[in-house]
């Protein structure tokens, strides 16, 4: 007669690394590990790219016209090239890259036509701001504005062109998303982006392009709530930028009639 008792005989039955005397010996389980690439940390990585491209090409380290390789960005930032695919195609979204079948991905290269179109945009959409910022406007939102001119002058004081670059385009772009409307602030960042490559393009002195008093000027006129004196100095300024510019149509483009038919 079997008289061992009825838990023994389960461990016995038990193999070594599970019975109960071996639990001393047995490994602990690991944690789980967090595994990379939840939908989260994606948006992250896409807009953190973005961002990278979209800043060297805002301070003309990337120039129009530069390939931007699928291949390389990705092992330059260490993600898949269907992830590049898709922060390129963002940017084509905006006009800030063009897309070639069989050729690739290069920064844009705004032609006469569309820099004049990009500033005709930017008359009708900038004082419209303006307006929507007055009427909306809080002293922290001044005190925004002001800490940025600031940075400006400062980069100014320093020499740092590639600073005065950025931050002048994006004083514009601070105005749109101050004044609470989603939409212009989406446009005035593409437009702005478009401005700058427009700039480097057609040979504008960047120093003078963005005078250095214009944008405090335009501000010190928002902070009294004089909507037309702030639209009239957005509108001068607009036009001081595009005055530096060489757009006529002459500039590097041959006449293929005159050449062909004369």
């Amino acid at each position: 007669m079997d008289l061992k008792p009825r838990g023994a005989r389960t461990a016995d039955r038990m193999p070594a690394a599970l019975s109960p005397r071996n639990a001393s010996k047995r490994p602990m389980p690991e944690s789980p590990r967090k595994t990379p690439g939840g939908p989260a940390e994606r948006e992250k990585s896409l807009d953190e790219i973005y961002e990278r491209i979209y800043v060297a090409i805002l301070e003309h380290r990337l120039h129009p016209g530069t390939k931007l390789g699928e291949e390389r960005l990705a092992d330059i930032f260490g993600v898949s090239r269907a992830r590049i695919r898709e922060v390129l195609a963002r940017l084509a979204h905006e006009q800030i890259v063009e897309l070639f079948p069989q050729r690739g991905a290069y920064v844009a290269k705004p032609t006469i036509e569309q820099a004049r179109d990009t500033f005709e945009a930017r008359r009708l959409i900038e004082p419209a701001v303006l307006r929507r910022l007055v009427d909306t406007l809080t002293p922290e939102k001044i005190n925004r504005l002001r800490s940025h001119v600031e940075l400006e002058a400062d980069a100014r004081r320093r020499g740092d062109k590639r600073a005065i670059i950025r931050l002048s385009g994006e004083f514009h772009t601070l105005v749109a998303e101050l004044a609470g409307n989603s939409a212009l602030a989406r446009s005035m960042r593409e437009l702005c982006m478009l401005t700058c490559l427009t700039i480097f393009l057609y040979d504008a002195p960047t120093a003078k392009s963005c005078r250095e008093d214009e944008h405090q000027t335009i501000i010190d006129a928002v902070a009294r709530r004089d909507r037309a004196r702030a639209e009239k100095l957005m509108l001068d300024h607009l036009d001081h930028i595009e005055g530096s510019l060489q757009l006529d149509q002459n500039n590097g483009e041959a006449d293929l009639e005159s050449i062909f038919r004369g």
